[in-house]
């Protein structure tokens, strides 16, 4: 199976990148995962919030690999324990799954209506780049609850 991450944003400190390549690079052999960043529209105090968000998630929409199996990371998705999300993916029978972060204001409507499934990884609110590393190391950890593998205990 093979994992396409993207995300609203680029140009992300070292410690984001260092964080999510760690994991990446664990990942790889088993459920390689690939990053695609799409530059955050540039915001002015007047901008109109809607048009840039939708721009963003046309360049998301575009950014999908075929017959991929989309879920989306969202403040109202559904919370799923790393057992819960592990099952998700197994049973999504998918040879790609496709996770999808928006930028500040999050996603736009095209986007959530392209998913097949919605999620959010916490009631807290994270800071878009964090979430990156916290996605990546769930989905390692995903990956060692399929293989029976210790890192989850």
């Amino acid at each position: 199976m093979k994992i396409t991450l993207i995300s609203i944003g680029s140009k992300m400190p070292a410690w984001v990148q260092a964080g999510f390549e760690e994991y990446q690079k664990r990942l790889q052999s088993d459920w390689p995962l690939t990053l695609i960043e799409i530059p955050l529209a540039k915001r002015q105090k007047n901008s109109e919030n809607l048009a840039l968000i939708k721009k963003e998630g046309e360049k998301m929409l575009a950014a999908i690999p075929k017959n991929s199996f989309v879920i989306t990371l969202e403040i109202g998705g559904k919370r799923l324990s790393t057992e819960a999300l592990a099952k998700t993916i197994t049973d999504s029978q998918s040879a790609h799954l496709c996770f999808l972060i928006g930028g500040p204001e999050g996603l736009a409507h095209d986007v959530l209506k392209r998913s097949d499934a919605k999620i959010s990884l916490s009631d807290l609110t994270l800071p878009h780049p964090l979430v990156r590393i916290v996605l990546a190391e769930q989905l390692y950890r995903a990956l060692t609850i399929t293989q029976g593998h210790p890192y989850h205990k």
